[in-house]
């Protein structure tokens, strides 16, 4: 049967109070109770003397410390739950409910601080600062922190700012990497993070450590990135695709139930991703600024139409002018319905299938058992997804319309993030023979004039 006893290990005016419990007769943890007492106070019983009232509150503590451990002791071994001194220590802040939970000098403490106070937030903006974090930053913050909590499970304590080294950073990335399987950008994306926290905690007069200020996040190279997108011409083949043939359609989701389960296979519901999917690539938005159009982003001016979209990750204002007749024709007379986007990323491997888009591609695909991507060649239907729209519209359009011109439509803030996330690298000689094709059309109407030309025999 396991025993709690306290104990000191010192002879001093403030000795520590230790909690040993002996699980079995090979088997005993000890940590610091965070209580001390003076030496003298202490009795044989491993109790302290009952003379005084604070020690009569203090031997009250202990019990109610003692109770709380075996009680959890007997529930925890019965679940299988790992009994170490880090689940000593659990039990000891948690019986007491310490001030540690507030502690500011603890990277999670920080973190949820970011969050509870993410509408009030100043965030640099190409204009200044605007007020309050976005939803997606708030998730971001929100997934690190439980990144963060279960690491600390891992290493068996808690986190402190002062302990953010080099060695440290080092092992957190080998954890992030190598045992959770993360990918290159998500891992990447973490210590991004975690830089940008401890910056803001030393702005707030926590003392950090100078490496923490410099932590460097890393991107998958070139080399690496698989980018799917879909040409004017696979488009087309999208834009013609016949869903009507009921028969051939109930054969499709017999041969594959994995690809259609749960949805809903009849021409409405095809037709209705069909044009979301159409739209997406003439648009250069993602997924859910895409998703979240209605009647009322639409706008007329003569006979041109625009969409105008305040773009949910960035909160910047963009307007994009609809040209392409068939996406004209889908927003006058057949303007999709609603979907979740989940359901959207589905429904565009199926259309894509449907449409012949099948050429075998390398890429990364996400295994559902693992939950993470592999590397493979895989048929092109089988890699499309909403995020892929934004990427064609980027990619269709690159070197034939100003560059310029299209990161004011994808959001991005400058021309390197813009050819980063087209896979693409700045061609200049493409760049000056751009200019050569507008400078010719500005002046191809003029007509040549006539300059007389003096020689010197002319008086």
């Amino acid at each position: 049967m396991a025993k709690v006893k306290f104990l000191l290990q010192s002879k001093t005016e403030n000795a520590q109070i230790y909690i040993r419990v002996s699980i079995s007769q090979f088997v005993s943890l000890k940590k610091k109770t965070g209580f001390s007492i003076n030496t003298k106070d202490w009795s044989e019983t491993n109790f302290p003397k009952q003379t005084k009232p604070e020690n009569k509150l203090l031997s009250a503590n202990l019990k109610k410390l003692e109770t709380f451990v075996l009680q959890n002791l007997n529930k925890d071994l019965a679940n299988g739950t790992l009994i170490d001194s880090y689940w000593l220590e659990t039990q000891i802040n948690d019986c007491f409910s310490r001030v540690i939970k507030t502690d500011a000098g603890l990277l999670i403490n920080h973190i949820q601080h970011i969050i509870d106070n993410a509408n009030t937030r100043k965030v640099k903006t190409n204009g200044g600062f605007k007020i309050g974090l976005s939803a997606s930053t708030i998730k971001n913050y929100t997934l690190f922190k439980n990144i963060v909590a279960e690491y600390q499970t891992t290493i068996k304590k808690q986190i402190q700012f002062i302990e953010i080294t080099k060695p440290f950073v080092d092992k957190f990335t080998n954890w992030l990497v190598n045992t959770k399987k993360y990918s290159t950008n998500y891992s990447g994306k973490q210590l991004e993070i975690l830089k940008t926290v401890c910056i803001d905690a030393e702005k707030n007069e926590i003392p950090v450590t100078p490496y923490s200020k410099t932590i460097e996040h890393f991107r998958e190279s070139e080399n690496d990135r698989y980018i799917q997108t879909l040409s004017f011409e696979e488009l087309e083949q999208i834009k013609n695709a016949d869903f009507t043939d009921l028969e051939k359609l109930k054969e499709f989701k017999k041969e594959n139930p994995e690809l259609t389960k749960n949805i809903s296979l009849t021409p409405e519901t095809l037709d209705n991703a069909r044009n979301w999917i159409l739209i997406g690539c003439e648009i250069g938005q993602r997924g859910g600024d895409l998703l979240n159009i209605s009647a009322e982003n639409i706008r007329q001016k003569g006979n041109n139409i625009y969409l105008d979209i305040i773009q949910q990750k960035t909160n910047k204002s963009v307007t994009i002018g609809i040209i392409a007749p068939h996406v004209i024709d889908i927003i006058e007379n057949h303007f999709p319905k609603k979907l979740q986007h989940q359901k959207l990323n589905v429904l565009t491997k199926i259309v894509c299938k449907l449409a012949g888009i099948d050429t075998i591609v390398e890429g990364t695909k996400l295994n559902t058992e693992t939950n993470r991507k592999e590397y493979g060649m895989y048929p092109k239907y089988d890699l499309m997804a909403s995020h892929s729209f934004r990427r064609s519209f980027a990619t269709n359009y690159y070197k034939k319309i100003p560059t310029a011109v299209l990161i004011n439509i994808t959001g991005h803030s400058k021309e390197s993030l813009f050819l980063t996330y087209i896979n693409k690298r700045e061609d200049k000689d493409s760049n000056a023979d751009l200019f050569r094709h507008f400078y010719e059309d500005l002046h191809k109407d003029k007509k040549p004039q006539l300059r007389i030309v003096k020689n010197g025999t002319t008086n």
